[in-house]
Parts: C-alpha cells; sequence; structure tokens
C-alpha cells in the first residue's frame, strides 16, 4: 500500500510512503502516522491510500508507526479540510492543526489507573504461611479477598499504610492479579446550570415550536443536505427546538454538532443536554480550547470511537470526529465570535454549512437578530426560513425606552454615566428585590486620559490606539499589546493637573452604580475580572441564586443566558459599537440591543429596557426599540445593495504588516499593480491605504480590499500570486476571506 500524507512538519506538500504489512489494517484516510522525513521522524496525516507515487514503490520509504486506534478525521472532514485550505487561502497545515487538538497530535494516551483484585485463594495451611513469613502481605490479601470488587491500588495501599512492594509481591506470587482502567476526564462533570433546574422531561411545545420542530423532522428523515434559519424572537424557546432536533438524530443512531459562540454559554448548554439525554445512555461531549489537554483528549477518544454522539461546545467543534453527522446546530449563527482571528481564518457558521453539505446533513442556525448573510441566503432559496414569534408562555417581549444623553448632558453640565431614568428604575427594582442587568460594550475605566488644557491624550507607545485608564490599580493598559504603566497624576506634555479620563468603561459604571445604590450587591463581568477559573459559573451561580442585585458586564453577559429575576436592562452607552469605520456597524448595534434587551422579563414579571444614546433617531436604534427585524433588514440591505457591500458580494482583507512603514507601502503598492494586472476587471480593489489602527506592537499596517462576486476564482488566484513574490523577512502578509473585523 503506497499512502499520501501531509505532513505537520512546517511545509505544505504531500508526500509519499509504503505502508508496511505490520501496519496496514491500522492505516486509513484520517490516520496520524509517523513519518521519516531525512533524517527525522515526523507527524503526518494520511490524506490518500492507495496512492500514485512518482518513483517506484521500492524507493518509498515505510511508514513508522500509527498513532491511534481510530483516524483523526473522518472523510468529510478530510474534504472540508481541502475546502478550507482553498477558499481561506490557509496553509493545509494549518488547517489540519486547527482541526486535531494538540494532545491528539501530540499522540498522548488516555489516563489509566491500577486495579487490585485476588487472582487465586489460598488454603488455610498457605493463608498462615504467608502470615508468618509475610506479614505485610498477607493483611493486604485478606483486605482485597473481603471486596465484591477490584479496587483502585494506590488508594488500598493508601488506606492499609502499605507500600507498592508488598502489592507487587503479591502479583508476582501469583495470589493478586493487577488490572489497568481507563480513567475518563470529563469536562463539566458538575453539570453547573448556575442554579437553573434542569429536566429530562421536555415542556410542551406551543404552536409555532411544533411547526418549526415538524420541518426539520422532515429534513432529518429526507436524509439530504439543508440549512434551516430559525429566527425565533428571545425567549421564544429555540432551546427546546435544538433538543428535539437531537433527541430525532440519536433515535435514529446518528450524530449531532451543537454549536455556541461564546464558550461562557458551554456550561449552561452542557447542562440541558445532560439533563435532556445523558438518562438515556446518550453521552455528550464539550469540546472548546480552554479544556485542560486530558479532557480534550479523552473527549475526542470518545467521538472518534463512537462511544459518544452528541458535542457541544465553541467554534472548533465543528471539527468534531463524530460518526455518522446527521445534524449541525449553531446557536446565536449572527455572532462575529465564530470568526477565528487566527489563521487558518475560518467562520465557524460557513464551515458548518458546509460540513453539513459534505456530510448529507441538516445545519439548523438559530438567532433572534439573523446575520444579513444568512437572511439573504433565504431570499435567494438557499436557507429555509422557520419563524418564533412569541415568547414562550405568551411572556411579554419587554418595553424599551430611549433616553436622549443629550438632554441628559445638559441638564447636568458635565458627562453623566447613569439618566435619571434609568437610576429611577433601578431603585425601583431594588426595592422589589428584583434583579438588574447593566451592559457596556468596553472593560477597564474609561476609554482614555485626556489633559483638558493642552489635549494630551495617553497613547500606547507600540499601538495608534489610545490607553484604557483602569481605576481599581491606576493603570494605563493597551487592550492591542497588553502594555501597562501606571496612570499620570499630572499632564506628561504640560505638566497641568487636570488631566481627567474620557469615555466610559465597566469600572465607571460600577462606580456610579455604587453611588446610587450604597446597598446594593453588584459584581462586574469583563476579562480583566473573570481571569480565574470558574468566576465566571460562580458569579452567574450567585446572580441566578438572588445573590447578586446588580450585573455590569461587556458582550459576556449579552447573550444566551436566561434569568427569570431579571426584569431591568439598562444599555450604558448604546452608541459605541455605531461609531467605528466598519459596514457592519448598524447591523452589529441593532443585533446587540435586541439581544442584550432579550435578557430582560423572560420569568413571570414583565421586563423593561432602558437605552441611552447619544443618538435616539438612528435606524439601528429605533427599530431594534421595536424589534423590528425585517424592517430592519430592508432598510440596511437596500444600503449594502447600493454599494454592492456584502452579502450582495464578497468582500477579502488583505494586511500587509511590518516594523517599516515606508516598505510596507512600498510593497502593497507594488502588489496591488500585479493584482490589477492578473485579474484586470474580476475585483475591485480598494486601497492600499493605512489601516484603522495604523501600528499594533510596533508593527505598521496597510491593508486592500477585493471586492469579487466569487472568491473561490479570486482566491487561488491570489495565492498563485503570491507564490511568485518574493516577500522580505520583515514583511508579513494575511488574507482573509469574508472578514467580520475591519480595523
Amino acid at each position: 500500500m503506497i499512502v499520501g500524507v501531509q505532513p505537520l512538519a512546517g511545509f505544505d506538500k504531500l508526500l509519499h510512503y509504503k505502508v508496511p504489512d505490520a501496519l496496514r489494517a491500522a492505516v486509513r484516510p484520517g490516520s496520524l502516522v509517523r513519518v521519516p522525513i531525512v533524517n527525522r521522524s515526523h507527524l503526518a496525516l494520511v490524506l490518500e491510500t492507495n496512492a500514485i507515487a512518482d518513483c517506484p514503490p521500492e524507493k518509498l520509504k515505510p511508514v513508522s508507526g500509527v498513532l491511534h486506534a481510530f483516524p483523526a478525521l473522518t472523510p468529510d472532514l478530510i474534504e472540508l479540510a481541502r475546502w478550507m485550505h482553498s477558499y481561506y487561502a490557509a496553509r493545509m497545515e494549518s488547517v489540519l492543526e486547527a482541526m486535531i487538538p494538540a494532545a491528539v497530535r501530540d499522540g498522548a494516551r488516555l489516563k489509566s489507573e491500577k486495579y487490585l483484585a485476588v487472582k487465586r485463594v489460598l488454603s488455610p495451611d498457605e493463608h498462615l504461611a504467608l502470615a508468618r513469613k509475610a506479614p505485610k502481605q498477607a493483611k493486604l490479601y485478606d483486605f482485597l479477598k473481603q471486596q465484591f470488587r477490584p479496587v483502585k491500588k494506590s488508594l488500598v495501599l493508601s488506606r492499609l499504610g502499605t507500600t507498592a512492594v508488598v502489592a507487587n509481591a503479591l502479583i508476582k506470587r501469583g495470589l493478586v492479579r493487577e488490572e489497568a482502567r481507563h480513567v475518563e476526564r470529563v469536562a463539566y462533570a458538575d453539570n453547573w446550570t448556575g442554579g437553573e433546574i434542569v429536566t429530562g422531561l421536555p415542556p410542551k411545545l406551543n404552536e409555532e415550536q411544533g411547526a418549526v420542530v415538524k420541518s426539520v423532522a422532515d429534513s432529518l428523515t429526507r436524509r439530504k443536505f439543508a440549512v434551516h434559519l430559525l429566527h425565533g424572537v428571545t425567549g421564544s424557546g429555540k432551546t427546546e427546538v435544538y433538543l428535539r432536533a437531537v433527541e430525532q438524530v440519536l433515535a435514529t443512531g446518528g450524530s449531532a454538532i451543537y454549536l455556541v459562540p461564546e464558550v461562557a454559554l458551554t456550561p449552561q448548554t452542557v447542562a440541558r443536554l445532560r439533563g435532556r439525554f445523558e438518562s438515556a445512555g446518550h453521552k455528550t461531549v464539550v469540546w472548546h480550547s480552554h479544556l485542560g489537554e486530558g479532557e480534550r483528549l479523552d473527549g475526542w477518544t470518545a467521538l472518534a470511537s463512537g462511544q459518544a454522539r452528541v458535542v457541544v461546545g465553541a467554534r472548533s467543534a465543528v471539527f468534531a470526529p463524530v460518526r455518522d453527522l446527521r445534524l449541525i446546530v449553531v446557536d446565536e449563527e449572527h455572532e462575529p465570535a465564530y470568526k477565528q482571528d487566527e489563521t487558518p481564518r475560518y467562520h465557524g457558521r460557513d464551515v458548518a454549512v458546509y460540513r453539513a453539505k459534505l456530510a448529507g446533513a441538516v445545519c439548523l442556525l438559530g438567532s433572534a437578530t439573523p446575520s444579513l448573510e444568512s437572511f439573504a441566503n433565504v431570499h435567494s432559496g438557499k436557507y429555509q426560513l422557520n419563524v418564533l414569534t412569541k415568547r414562550v408562555d405568551d411572556k411579554k417581549m419587554p418595553d424599551i425606552q430611549i433616553v436622549d444623553m443629550r438632554i441628559e448632558v445638559m441638564r447636568s453640565r458635565e458627562l453623566v454615566t447613569l439618566s435619571r431614568l434609568l437610576v429611577d428604575h433601578m431603585h425601583q427594582r431594588f426595592e422589589r428585590k428584583e434583579q438588574t442587568i447593566l451592559f457596556i460594550n468596553r472593560r477597564g475605566y474609561s476609554s482614555s486620559m485626556l489633559c483638558r488644557k493642552c489635549g494630551h491624550v495617553e497613547q500606547c507607545p507600540h499601538c495608534s490606539v489610545a490607553m484604557t485608564y483602569h481605576r481599581a490599580d491606576e493603570t494605563l493598559k493597551c487592550h492591542l499589546c497588553g502594555q501597562e504603566r501606571g496612570a499620570p497624576a499630572v499632564c506628561p506634555a504640560c505638566a497641568a493637573p487636570d488631566i481627567r479620563w474620557r469615555g466610559l468603561g465597566t469600572q465607571r459604571v460600577e462606580e456610579a452604580v455604587r453611588r446610587v445604590l450604597p446597598r446594593a450587591r453588584l459584581e462586574r463581568m469583563d476579562t480583566d475580572t473573570m481571569s480565574k477559573k470558574h468566576r465566571f459559573r460562580q458569579i452567574l451561580g450567585d446572580f441566578r441564586a438572588g445573590k447578586i442585585d446588580v450585573l455590569i458586564g461587556t458582550q459576556m453577559i449579552g447573550k444566551g443566558l436566561d434569568f427569570p429575576n431579571v426584569t431591568l436592562v439598562g444599555l450604558v452607552d448604546a452608541d459605541l459599537s455605531m461609531h467605528v469605520p466598519d459596514f457592519r456597524a448598524n447591523e452589529r448595534t441593532f443585533q446587540l440591543l435586541v439581544q442584550v434587551a432579550g435578557r430582560a422579563g423572560r420569568g413571570d414579571r414583565a421586563g423593561e429596557v432602558v437605552v441611552q444614546t447619544f443618538t435616539p433617531k438612528a435606524d439601528a436604534i429605533q427599530f431594534a426599540k421595536k424589534a423590528d427585524f425585517d424592517g430592519f433588514a430592508a432598510a440596511e440591505l437596500a444600503v449594502r445593495k447600493k454599494f454592492n457591500y456584502p452579502p450582495y458580494r464578497h468582500l477579502i482583507h488583505h494586511l500587509f504588516r511590518g516594523p517599516n512603514p515606508e516598505k510596507i507601502k512600498f510593497f502593497a503598492e507594488h502588489w496591488v499593480k500585479q493584482v490589477e494586472k492578473a485579474l484586470g476587471g474580476a475585483v475591485e480593489i480598494r486601497g492600499p491605504t493605512p489601516a484603522p489602527i495604523e501600528k499594533v506592537k510596533d508593527e505598521y499596517r496597510y491593508q486592500v480590499w477585493y471586492f469579487c462576486a466569487r472568491a473561490t476564482e479570486v482566491v487561488p488566484e491570489l495565492v498563485r500570486l503570491q507564490g511568485g513574490v518574493k516577500w522580505p523577512d520583515d514583511v508579513t502578509q494575511v488574507l482573509d476571506v469574508d472578514p467580520m473585523n475591519l480595523t
């Protein structure tokens, strides 16, 4: 047998090897193997079996070993890797490394514990002789004889105060047997729910839910590729629709992948899946990058071996090696968090759709605020639309009130953190023992430090951004490169003492709440306070248990979480996401407002939302107030069509960076001339131009944009052109297909 393998050794090239007879049964497409390259052994993935090499078989080197009993990638994952390699202009090696956990690539073994049990029963005379010659061995033997099943070796030795030497002597005599048992490391084994009651009994569906479940069930029964977009308002019971679909897949012997946009949402989702399915014997595996290597290895083994058929996790769970894939759920499909910002720069939602296509499975996308790309695919007939227009049990949607902060500033003659209306509503909730969530899309105390006398703003010395002021430890921090220094007491430029902060941050909001509600119990959740493991779970558990009155946080509390006692949500600075150089700014603002507002009124009591804004008449805010997605989508798509922005054309971002700005600019301009010559009218090119954040970590950045009808035709040409250019070592360039971040 001759195999074609992709080495994970720093270069993109298919190599051929012969397979020794002893390894033939273990080598399959997707197997991880060890192969010799020059004088060293390297890891490689088998992409082809029965391959045809360029040289005679006798000249080929042999595969030297197989790492695992199961292929690391299923056939559909191998095809998916090839597609990602081509579509996202990513090296095959980087794609494979994204798909296969490091512990699996490293050949790590499953954890095992040694157990002891009696192997041969002694006669009375033999027992007497053993007790006389080796009393410690007799004591251990007597203890094991009293047990009904094998017991853990380390536990027995500890309890009896003896050593492994004693146990090994009994094993050598043939009186005791030792066996190794696999010890599985299970992520979220405690099934934490933050206090939410999770039952295995499915709730009764309302009429709308029933219709959606039937529609998805029909697609699953046909066993053909289909994409359903579930557009359901917040609190409409989308999760129950997902669970019913997973239930159907498991009942027919298939497997399912369940994606969530943030790791923070995983524990709650895991508990719901396990609560529903594990009592029926269906194991649920957790999969995301924050797990320990042992947990990832054991989860991968359970999926690759077929022991588990359900996997839940963040973006990378789309690569889980499940057998007989029938369903992929992508919850909150609109979230930018599904886009990977490092190579390979894939979008988890789009990869999920393509993997479902390769497997002949159903992809179920869900959101209260679908992305305009997915919504456009509905109108073009690629996706099927299912709608949930009301909350379960006919709970009311929250009442949204808009506060014009221009009036608040005029009234107080200074920057206002909390409006009078929001403060009044917070007092009412506190007195009624109800809970409040305050959301701001920025961590720290304020966005920057500004001298009122000379206008100096404290900048990061390594990046072209203002440093963020953190009052808790009186520091300035750059959230791009991590640079940190003490906050100045006077202006570094003019020595004036009148240097103050400008803008809002979570710390400043927390301080303002403590002033107006001194008796309230507060907690702040942002990346600065969530550094400790399980801190997120602890705070949400306390919040659900009623130990916290006001929760202040950034995006991590704005999606997917369900707290029945929250009756007030305040958006402190609703404009923030609207004023960025990004054609998706309005869409993200609308999605943010609707999603955060959806955290209110999910219990028996009605909810209210207070939105503080300096632009109350903006379309995104007005449409969000009415929760009018169709109206917003129609208006925003009309603008996108006018300027031919996505989803009407594909967008490709090309970033050039390096320490010398003149050299970066020169190479970017030289590159654009080559692209214009090669691709002509196939693309519209904009740039090169300095990136909005011109310098990051001492590297200057120039960017080029390509607009095209079909990325699959343009990307290979760009890659081909790249290969013909000799790039200097200090010039780095990155292609990002379908980017979500334009800075």
